[in-house]
């Protein structure tokens, strides 16, 4: 799906799982949180914190709760999609319209309600070293300039360019993000600012 500019847009461009997003929309917006679109998708804040998400795929929709690993889980429906990348947020995919339990929604978001309140919250681990893949090494020493600037960034930034870089599977889209975030490092400009607030 292309990145949506409202929620209607959102459930609208839905191919299949319309009906399912709709409900979901409708469950979310009855539990006071504020509606908003974050990242191109349905986004639902707390006080300012991200809460919860909804989203559409080929083989399921679902819900994904920023700070999921906070949740006791109760009804064991909570995966953690990128296992040993993403610390606190948490998957709940769902198959079929019989997948939708409100009840259980409702629940899991007055439990995220109250970690906001009480500012609990699970944080990224800055702490481990940036593992910058070898091409994009080569390249910052090619381009003048380039190593100083992504040495200036921070470690967060640093390891979102690395990671982006290191996670193409072919060696022609690795040079293809290699050219696009050079640019980029030199200016100082990250790969998700404008998705920033």
């Amino acid at each position: 799906m292309k990145r949506a500019k409202s929620v209607d847009e959102y459930v609208q461009d839905a191919e299949i799982w319309r009906q399912e997003l709709m409900r979901l929309r409708t469950i979310l917006n009855s539990t006071g949180l504020v509606e908003e679109v974050k990242w191109g998708a349905p986004c639902y804040t707390y006080n300012g914190k991200n809460v919860v998400g909804i989203g559409a795929f080929k083989s399921y929709f679902g819900l994904w709760f920023h700070q999921g690993a906070l949740l006791a889980d109760d009804a064991n429906v909570l995966i953690n999609a990128q296992e040993g990348k993403t610390r606190a947020q948490r998957q709940w995919r769902m198959a079929s319209a019989n997948d939708i339990k409100p009840a259980v929604i409702k629940r899991y978001v007055k439990e995220a309600i109250g970690y906001v309140d009480a500012g609990r919250a699970i944080r990224a681990d800055h702490s481990k070293p940036v593992d910058v893949p070898e091409e994009l090494k080569k390249a910052m020493r090619r381009s003048k300039g380039t190593t100083a600037a992504f040495r200036k960034l921070r470690k967060a930034r640093q390891r979102e360019f690395a990671d982006y870089v290191a996670e193409a599977k072919r060696d022609d889209t690795k040079q293809r993000r290699i050219n696009k975030v050079l640019p980029m490092i030199v200016a100082g400009v990250g790969l998700n600012d404008k998705y920033r607030r």
